[in-house]
Parts: C-alpha cells; structure tokens; sequence
C-alpha cells in the first residue's frame, strides 16, 4: 500500500501550515500560546507554538471528504451516522475503550487523534472524576475547534494541533493514550511512527487503548462485504486485517503485556498494552 520512499521523508507528501496554525486551543475558547509548565504542570498562556505542523497530505487526498474541509466535519459529527458507519457498535466499542483505561483517570491522559461523537466528553468525565488532566492532539485545526465547540465550556481539555507522528511532548509524560480508530487511516510509516510515539510519550507502567478495525472471523459476512469498500474509502485499513497492530510496533521491547479481544465477529478490535 506504500510506495518505496518513506512519506515521512518526501516532502512532497505534506502541505503546510503556517506557524499561526500550530497552536494549542484552549477548550474554554480561544487560543493560547506555547505550550510552558508551570510547578504545578499546568498550561500556561505564552504564544504560538512553535514551529511549523505539515498537514499529511494523504488526509487532503484521501479523508479530505470526512475530516479535513469544514462542512465535512459539520457532517460527520453526528452520532448516530458515525454509529450508522461503525453498524451499531460505536458505544460499545466507545465504552470499552473507557473502561480498558479505567473508571476514574487520575494523572495524565492523553487522546491521539479527535473522534467523532461523545467519546471524548466520556473520556474526559473520567479524567475529572480523578481529578486528572486530558491532552487531545490533532493535526487538523479544524478538529481540534470541532472538539472545542461540542465539550462543555467548563471543561478543562488542551488540544494541541499535532501530528500523532511527531508529537511534541516529552519521554514518559502521560500515564495513560487512547487511539481510537486512527491507525487504519494511517499510511504504515506514519502507523509505525504514531505507535512508537505513543510508547515513548506513555511512561513505564502505564497504558495504551488501541480500537480499530480487524480482519472478521471466516463465517462473518462482513469478512467478505468489507474488502471492496475499505479499499475504496479506507485503502490503508485492510492493513489491519493482514497484521496484528504489534506486527508495526518498532521496537517491540518495552511492552509489558498485550491483551487483544474482538467485537462484532471480529471485524473490530480492541488492544490493551501495558508498557
């Protein structure tokens, strides 16, 4: 599904963004600066973030109908049509995830990737309920307000625009990272990449909640329905279905335990790694 040259070297690949769009979005509204700490590992306001963001330029060409442009994303937020999509499983793949992470989340959490519905105000419940801190990056802007207009105003969220390839925070800052259904949009260098980030970001100890597409079990109509219809709309997701998700884990070392289990006769899955 990939051409021999690594996307994330051929710059042909990436459109940018100007050094204006690479901010943290303040979730109580507006934006704020640079991402500073301060004693008490609170976020503080300072100006823009610095550096460029490079928007993929797979997601322009191929999710530019479902994520990137305005009215796309006006479209898509509805829960029941990403209910619809997901064939009436998206709150119980929702509430699994949840619950792989924790009833109550104190310390760090961090989101990679916004999502489509209330799975994010659920998260964040749970964050509150410890009394922790929630981090959601995306590499769209137009996400990251999406996600700033549907969480109450009261909610204390950062969401950062960043690519999950290349994330800007330090070695073992988060507990805990939930992506939830990314990797199969992702081409696999930036899969392998999104996946080595989210091991260096989450400390020793702590965990990771992968949801995702699977290839179905050999009695599920769905094993043969799929195929044309991901490689139309999804042509990276049936990845997914030639490999177990720790087959784009470099390096493999420092994973603790792996706990995978399936819904929906296979056709969805959900991975626990502890690190």
């Amino acid at each position: 599904m990939q051409s021999a040259a690594s996307p994330l070297k051929n710059n042909s690949l990436h459109r940018s963004v100007s050094a204006d769009a690479v901010r943290l979005i303040s979730l109580e509204g507006g934006p704020i600066s640079r991402f500073t700490q301060t004693a008490d590992d609170k976020p503080t306001v300072a100006g823009y973030l610095s550096g460029d963001a490079e928007i993929p330029a797979y997601l322009e060409k191929i999710y530019w109908w479902t994520y990137v442009r305005p009215w796309a994303i006006r479209f898509f937020e509805r829960q029941w049509l990403v209910n619809a999509i997901l064939f009436g499983n998206y709150v119980k793949l929702r509430d699994g995830a949840l619950d792989a992470l924790g009833a109550t989340l104190p310390g760090k959490t961090l989101q990679i990737a916004c999502v489509y519905g209330d799975m994010t105000n659920r998260l964040y419940d749970r964050v509150r309920a410890g009394d922790g801190r929630l981090d959601v990056v995306d590499v769209l802007p137009g996400q990251i307000e999406n996600l700033r207009r549907k969480l109450p105003p009261s909610a204390h969220v950062n969401g950062m625009v960043m690519d999950s390839a290349a994330l800007k925070a330090p070695d073992g800052r988060y507990d805990r990272a939930i992506l939830f259904f990314l990797l199969h949009e992702q081409p696999e260098e930036w899969r392998r990449k999104t996946l080595a980030e989210a091991f260096r970001v989450v400390r020793p100890g702590g965990r990771i909640v992968i949801v995702d597409y699977a290839r179905p079990k050999w009695w599920s109509p769905f094993r043969y329905l799929m195929p044309p219809a991901l490689a139309l709309l999804e042509p990276f997701a049936l990845d997914l279905w030639r490999s177990d998700v720790q087959a784009f884990l470099r390096p493999p070392a420092g994973l603790r335990s792996l706990a995978r289990k399936t819904v929906f006769g296979g056709l969805y899955q959900c991975v626990v790694i502890e690190r």
